[in-house]
């Protein structure tokens, strides 16, 4: 009996000290008194696999300059609530922050000098594993992903970035939205490459999570035979959402039984049943438009049968449908054939490190087209009735594609790192 109690006693203080490690609290304050139960982090402060955490990717911020900076903390899989205390009691501030890969959660937030300002926001962190020594088959170009790693890492950018505390803290207990989906979707580490699953974390409260597991160049079937609808499953709890968004890669696939109405469908119902056993709600999604204008002003349907299966699908099924084919098509018609381009990746050469020649691209959103598309999103969420919706944040204003917001006064703080290259896939 005391050998039993004893080993009750080792059980707790081992899960509470678990409990703990998963919080984390740093203080970046210049003063030199350190808040009680906070980690102080200074220009030393470097990240190593040692310690854990400490600035990552570029210089250390000095606590007064203007330019963007990293922090990472190594933290085991799961959903994690980021609080931050951005301000100066020296300086005035305009702060941005994103996570993981340019995962927008914070826009352009000012404070007056001496003035603190306190915001939540929920990550998603994950890495590879999946099991034993099965991992995700990620592509080439992905090893570098911020996504991918053992580290949960966020920028802090803007005009004048400010950052004061950070507590970073493991939470269960929130609905998680999966996004499962290709280059339309997916978080683009490197401008100006962006895509509205990127952009949709920065509408909603602590309340929710999204996590994107979308890559460039997967149709559906690519989607489940790399195992990131395994590795998804591994993380989805009764009560969870799995958006599905497929089809600009899959109408390119020929052979016998391939076909939007053949194969697409049955890889379609896989995440769809998948999601159902587990308690959680699937939802479709069709693809948006390539910008393809006809003779007479009119954006062009490019991609087949395969908006209308999706269509098909969520009738049979019965479930909610975000039509972004549709919204997407009353955007670009909107804005007309000429200002259509600054939703997508239009830029002369010379617009980034690199870029000798001109960036032409009507398939990949800029960060603008990015953020215009995911409003879109949520409109789809609102229209479909998605209990989501009440964890919008306060400033989250309804929108209608046919009345885009203004691409001239779009405010985006670029990130640091660049890539000429296009995302997979067209």
């Amino acid at each position: 009996m005391k050998k039993e109690k004893f080993l009750l006693f080792v059980w707790l203080v081992a899960g509470s000290v678990l409990v703990q490690a998963q919080t984390f609290r740093f203080d970046f304050s210049t003063g030199k008194k350190t808040e009680k139960g906070f980690t102080k982090v200074t220009s030393e402060s470097v990240y190593s696999d040692e310690k854990g955490y400490g600035y990552d990717l570029q210089p250390a911020w000095d606590g007064k300059g203007n330019v963007p900076f990293f922090f990472s903390v190594e933290v085991p899989d799961g959903n994690y609530r980021v609080t931050v205390t951005l301000g100066s009691r020296k300086s005035a501030g305009m702060t941005t922050v994103r996570g993981e890969s340019r995962r927008l959660f914070l826009e352009n937030i000012p404070t007056r000098k001496g003035e603190l300002r306190t915001e939540s926001f929920t990550v998603n962190k994950r890495n590879t594993l999946i099991a034993g020594d099965r991992r995700v088959k990620i592509k080439p170009r992905e090893r570098k992903k911020l996504n991918w790693d053992d580290k949960l890492t966020l920028e802090f950018n803007g005009d004048a970035p400010r950052l004061h505390s950070l507590v970073i803290e493991r939470v269960d207990d929130v609905p998680t939205v999966f996004l499962c989906g290709n280059s339309t979707v997916v978080d683009n580490d490197n401008e100006p490459w962006a895509s509205w699953g990127q952009m949709i974390p920065r509408f909603f409260t602590d309340k929710v999570c999204i996590a994107n597991y979308a890559e460039s160049g997967l149709a559906a079937n690519t989607f489940i035979a790399g195992f990131r609808l395994e590795k998804l499953l591994t993380q989805l709890k009764a009560g969870d959402y799995v958006l599905v968004e497929f089809g600009h890669n899959d109408q390119k696939q020929r052979g016998p039984g391939i076909g939007a109405y053949y194969s697409f469908s049955y890889y379609i119902k896989q995440f769809i049943d998948e999601a159902r056993s587990r308690g959680a709600y699937p939802v479709l999604i069709t693809p948006t438009r390539r910008r393809q204008f006809s003779a007479d002003g009119h954006i062009l349907d490019t991609h087949e049968d395969y908006p209308a299966a999706i269509r098909d699908i969520a009738a049979r099924e019965h479930l909610p449908l975000i039509d972004l084919q549709e919204m997407t098509k009353v955007l670009c018609e909107t804005l007309g054939e000429e200002d259509s381009r600054q939703l997508y990746v239009h830029y002369p050469a010379n617009t980034y490190p690199g870029q000798t020649g001109e960036l032409k691209d009507n398939t990949h959103f800029n960060a603008f087209g990015a953020y215009e598309v995911a409003k879109c999103v949520i409109e789809g969420m609102k229209k479909a009735g998605l209990p989501l919706v009440q964890y919008l944040r306060s400033d989250y204003k309804s929108f209608d594609p046919a009345h885009p917001d203004s691409f001239e006064t779009f405010k985006w703080s670029l990130s640091p790192f660049t890539e000429i290259e296009k995302p997979d896939g067209n």
